[in-house]
């Protein structure tokens, strides 16, 4: 379970997290939506413990993240895979050696065993014959598509996607959607997604949350968020321009 309580984040005088309170059931897969520039990756990395808020409470599992030492930071991490909005994959690494990196941190696993997983997610996000690529000869959607593999490739309890299908083509889009999908419905993992991509998120989350200049302004299940008579929510999850 992630618990969020009174989170406040401050840039400069401008409160850019205002007041967030949140509730992410064990399990479930949270549909994180909202204007740009309204909060939404920037309370991902809160809860990711990796922007501490001004004040306020962020429970990872019972455990709280803000004002944590690093040490007991590193074992919350060891719990969360995460897809990072600008890759964040390691330069001096091949495709091969970044997607495997989580499964070198935990141990337990032979080289051979890791790049076989390695393999079957390329396949996934098709990406064969891109093992032995590094970073720099990857378009902007491969990167993102490894590490979005880079991500899952361990099966943490906890997964963050932030944007994970910003830069891809319809088709690869509908892939990862369906990625997230298989992921929810094995059951155990709680995640969050941040997209803009509305329509692809409808069938894949549990629920949804709207954030409007740092605030949650709507959360709720899809049949509420589509029902909803707050024009701002309406207007927003369908697409509608502003009269």
């Amino acid at each position: 379970m992630i618990r969020i309580s009174e989170v406040y984040k401050y840039r400069g005088h401008e409160c850019v997290i205002n007041g967030v309170n949140l509730v992410i059931p064990q399990g479930t897969q949270v549909g994180l939506i909202g204007p740009g520039g309204a909060g939404k990756s920037l309370l991902m990395k809160i809860c990711a413990g990796l922007v501490r808020p001004d004040s306020g409470s962020v429970l990872i599992d019972g455990t709280e993240v803000v004002g944590i030492g690093e040490v007991e930071m590193t074992s919350v991490r060891s719990k969360i895979g995460m897809l990072f909005q600008n890759y964040a994959l390691f330069d001096f690494m091949t495709v091969e050696e970044n997607i495997g990196f989580p499964l070198r941190q935990l141990g337990g696993r032979t080289d051979d065993e890791i790049r076989d997983e390695v393999n079957r997610l390329l396949l996934a996000v098709d990406l064969p014959n891109t093992q032995k690529l590094f970073p720099n000869e990857l378009s902007g959607g491969m990167k993102k598509r490894v590490t979005f593999a880079r991500a899952v490739i361990a099966n943490p309890p906890i997964l963050f996607y932030d944007d994970p299908t910003a830069g891809l083509d319809p088709v690869t889009s509908g892939k990862i959607f369906a990625l997230l999908e298989e992921r929810r419905e094995r059951g155990g993992t709680t995640s969050i997604v941040v997209s803009h991509d509305i329509l692809g998120m409808r069938d894949i989350c549990d629920s949804f949350v709207l954030m409007d200049h740092g605030r949650i302004v709507f959360s709720g299940t899809r049949e509420e968020i589509e029902t909803s008579t707050r024009p701002f929510v309406g207007q927003f999850w369908r697409g509608e321009a502003d009269d």
